[in-house]
């Protein structure tokens, strides 16, 4: 115990997350990249059965690491940022929400994980008049980015994008589709990239200044230091879920489709998506014919168990609530700041208000300011993303960063869960949309299609009509 709160203390003192955010951009984030790339090399479709069970394992095994990258870096995300919440809320009396307005702007990622050549495919069909008319046509879109893709000028640039984003799972789950499997998302994010989104300019000094002026002159430095080392980091917290599982969930994915086409050829399945909800070592068995494999009535119960499930469904504790963490004021002085941010830090991840809720008024945690109305699209999983229009007001459970292949399209975001910290929170600052978070029953009270209007200034969502 001595030694953790000694490496506690050392880690405040030496800022040891810039080692960590070093070590991302020099060495794993490279390396995590090159390997999805080695994978999505492979053409699925060539290799033989033997190859694909190989591929299927190397694939399972590619999740797994990624899954370990991702959470590799839990620490040096959340840190920095409890760490200056629980300063600047001592000393200033500010909300978490008011001082996470100092953050905006601060994660490009977060508006998307191929946004740079969403807005170079864009920029490119807008120079084109052709591309523009093939773009806004009527037909099916799976057809309009085939069109698109092929096309003489905007061609190039459109497949960038669609390359990059292609086997890229749109959820944590290797039963989410990838976003290539949703050609309807992909040409909507291009049209509302073509008709221009609004993402948030950085802070404003003038902000900063008013915050600033709360600080108690004594401790206007540590603000300073502390808030220049959350801006450093914050990038950190999508990025590494953007480069490690949901890359290689998609491409597992991928695997396991092939599979599942071949099996289902072969009446082992009845569907190839049902592949998904099969191990490796059950792909194995039943593409070479070695050793017991499940049957496909048993595969397809599966998947009709794993589809009509919703985390609602699952209880909220396993035995019982488990307790809150210790106060930091228990802990000895070297490591109290870090008990303390850590403590701020999942507070304000998790910590929903609870004022009730009406049959028209949801009241939640306002993370952005403005005021929006529109048609709230109601998204339970990856299957509903193609429903999503240009100013629709997404309502869903929590998102997650994967969510960002449809964000571009959105007018404002409300969630169930969630707090101050939460992605959708972090992706309504970087877009400079109203978003409330932690309604607790927007998905159960708002029905798809509704009209409501979100307010970031009370947090409250009206539905009206």
């Amino acid at each position: 115990m001595r030694r953790r709160h000694r490496a506690a203390a050392r880690a405040i003192r030496d800022k040891l997350w810039r080692e960590d955010l070093a070590h991302w951009d020099k060495v794993d984030k490279p390396a995590a990249i090159e390997g999805h790339r080695a994978i999505q090399s492979v053409d699925v479709a060539t290799l033989s059965d033997a190859e694909l069970a190989d591929h299927v394992d190397r694939c399972a095994q590619h999740v797994v690491d990624a899954a370990y990258l991702h959470h590799k870096y839990t620490i040096p995300a959340c840190l920095p940022a409890g760490d200056f919440l629980a300063g600047a809320i001592g000393w200033t009396g500010a909300s978490v929400g008011e001082l996470m307005t100092l953050l905006r702007g601060r994660s490009a990622i977060s508006r998307g994980f191929a946004a740079d050549e969403l807005d170079t495919a864009a920029k490119a069909i807008t120079r084109s008049d052709s591309a523009r008319a093939v773009l806004g046509s009527a037909g099916d879109p799976e057809s309009v980015l085939a069109e698109l893709t092929a096309h003489p000028e905007a061609g190039p640039a459109v497949s960038a994008y669609v390359e990059a984003v292609r086997w890229r799972c749109v959820g944590y789950d290797l039963g989410d589709k990838a976003a290539g499997e949703l050609p309807g998302t992909l040409v909507e994010a291009l049209r509302t990239s073509l008709a221009g989104t609004g993402a948030a300019g950085q802070d404003d000094d003038a902000a900063l200044q008013v915050m600033r002026d709360r600080v108690p002159a004594q401790h206007r430095e540590d603000f300073d230091d502390r808030l220049a080392e959350v801006r450093l980091m914050y990038r950190l917290r999508d990025e590494r879920g953007v480069f490690s599982d949901g890359w290689a969930a998609g491409l597992a994915r991928r695997a396991l489709l092939e599979a599942g086409r071949r099996l289902a050829a072969k009446g082992s399945v009845d569907d190839p998506e049902h592949a998904v909800d099969l191990t490796a070592e059950e792909v194995r068995a039943l593409l070479l014919g070695t050793g017991t494999g499940p049957s496909a009535e048993a595969v397809a119960e599966r998947f009709a168990w794993r589809t009509t499930m919703t985390t609602s469904d699952a209880p909220p504790f396993l035995r019982a609530a488990p307790p809150p963490p210790p106060p930091a004021e228990w802990f000895p002085a070297p490591a109290r700041r870090t008990a303390e941010a850590m403590n701020v830090f999942l507070d304000s991840l998790f910590g929903v208000p609870e004022t009730p809720n009406s049959d028209t008024v949801l009241t939640g945690l306002a993370v952005n300011t403005g005021v929006y109305e529109g048609t709230a699209r109601l998204v339970d999983g990856s299957d509903d993303f193609a429903r999503i229009r240009q100013g629709d007001v997404l309502v869903t459970r929590m998102t997650s960063p994967y969510f960002n292949v449809v964000l571009p399209m959105l007018g404002a975001i409300v969630t169930d869960r969630g707090g101050q910290l939460c992605h959708a929170a972090i992706v309504a600052r970087e877009y400079g949309i109203p978003g409330i978070v932690g309604t607790r029953d927007a998905t159960r009270t708002i029905r798809d299609g509704d009209r409501v209007r979100v307010d970031g200034s009370t947090g409250e969502v009206h539905v009206l009509a």
